[in-house]
């Protein structure tokens, strides 16, 4: 093994035209690190729309040794580092979709507005990124599968900004979530230098992929590492340039279409790459530590998605008033377990990507769920909310709180953890025991 002289800064980048790619953590940045009180904490929040099938959720036992229900089997690889809540609520209101994604986060809830003048207030995210975004070059980074083009298709007398975000910056401004997969690449690892759009697309018109501007200094960096770290380093690399080529691929097939649907460039056309997608660059930005805080909305509130790919070829929202039709409650069912599914692939790419003496998983806070739980009937009560990685002191258990109990409070516990203590958010009557 090659003995580092000196220690690689934990910021170090590797440059190159129009690039500048942040490297994961290596064995040799340690030293550099050595004087760290405790390792890098990170918060990932992932929200579903429409409501759960509830009874497909729950387990049927309280405390250890439950059962994984059919929408939480993909979970049970994960047991040891998963905690399932039930019992918390959300906070009632007019407009249930509109409250259901502006309260997730807030614990304030959303007023009848056109969108002159929005009101509900800062979001645990953005508390979080003001104090671990100190130490990254991106604050917070918001992501979405669905676009915010959907003025209308929004509760009636709520402006669609409600249901659009879960990210609130302050009590008047919502926060727009990006769901094109290459604005969210280039925000990572775009450096050109300019922000305008012609230069982006000349070095684009150039088809040179990101490694390509920097693979000489890669070479010269692996050089220069450890066996352990010339391993990691290639899997990082490979792992951003499979991201790239997926994007180079979706844009290419987005100019061969038909313009029937003006589709932005870089958005896959299946919900499944796009999903993967977006996840695969949760993972990346967490790994290279350009951010310790990201949210993930994999639907928004009323999307009228269809999934036929799964056998679903019915609009996400109307299936999820389903009235106890046992046909909609099926493919509601079909719906949840495969947002589920893809939430699984993410944490084993988490847990499977090491960090410091563990895993990203190990040094995370995940946190996966929905602003209601009975879709038919826009129940705010005892939302579907699952917990994984660093907050989880002992894992594979279900704990149940008392009815009634405020989300809220959970939010407070969870900011605890991350050194970001506030007194009050929203509705919030306390901490949790977790």
């Amino acid at each position: 093994m090659i003995i580092m002289k000196k220690a690689i800064p934990r910021r170090a980048v590797l440059r190159g035209l129009g690039a500048a790619l942040a490297l994961p953590l290596l064995d040799a940045m340690v030293p550099a690190l050595a004087n760290s009180p405790a390792p890098i904490q990170r918060l990932g929040i992932v929200y579903v729309p429409n409501g759960m099938r509830m009874d497909h959720w729950t387990p049927g036992t309280v405390g250890t040794g439950f059962e994984f229900p059919s929408i939480l089997k993909p979970m049970e690889p994960f047991r040891d580092k998963l905690r399932v809540l039930t019992g918390l609520n959300g906070v009632d209101g007019e407009g249930p979709h509109a409250r259901a994604s502006t309260r997730f986060l807030t614990g304030v809830a959303s007023t009848r507005d056109n969108g002159s003048n929005l009101r509900a207030g800062i979001s645990i995210d953005q508390i979080a990124g003001r104090v671990l975004g100190k130490e990254t070059q991106l604050a917070t980074l918001e992501l979405a599968i669905d676009g915010r083009d959907f003025a209308g298709s929004c509760d009636e007398g709520f402006s669609c900004a409600y249901t659009n975000t879960i990210c609130w910056a302050n009590e008047t401004t919502p926060l727009p979530m990006e769901n094109n997969p290459r604005a969210v690449f280039e925000r990572l690892f775009g450096d050109s230098g300019s922000t305008n759009p012609e230069v982006r697309k000349a070095r684009l018109s150039k088809d040179a992929s990101l490694l390509d501007s920097v693979t000489e200094r890669a070479s010269a960096l692996s050089r220069e590492l450890g066996v352990s770290d010339q391993t990691k380093l290639d899997q990082y690399l490979d792992a951003v340039r499979d991201v790239e080529r997926r994007i180079q691929m979706a844009e290419s097939q987005g100019d061969r279409e038909l313009p029937v649907i003006d589709q932005p460039a870089g958005i896959p056309d299946t919900f499944a790459e796009h999903a993967r997608l977006m996840f695969d660059m949760m993972a990346l930005a967490f790994e290279t530590d350009m951010t310790r805080v990201v949210t993930f909305m994999m639907g928004r509130e009323i999307t009228g998605r269809t999934y036929a790919e799964i056998g679903v070829p019915d609009a996400h929202h109307p299936i999820s008033h389903h009235q106890n039709d046992p046909e909609k409650l099926a493919k509601l069912l079909k719906i949840n377990q495969y947002h589920v599914a893809f939430f699984a692939e993410f944490l084993e790419r988490m847990r499977s990507t090491p960090d410091g003496d563990g895993s990203l998983l190990d040094n995370s806070t995940i946190l996966y769920g929905a602003g209601m739980a009975d879709s038919n009937s826009h129940y705010s009560a005892d939302l579907p909310i699952l917990l994984a990685g660093s907050a989880v002191e002992r894992g594979g258990y279900h704990l149940q709180y008392p009815e009634g109990t405020p989300i809220t409070n959970l939010h407070l516990t969870l900011l605890d953890r991350l050194n970001v203590p506030i007194d009050a958010l929203g509705d919030a009557t306390g901490r949790l025991p977790l």
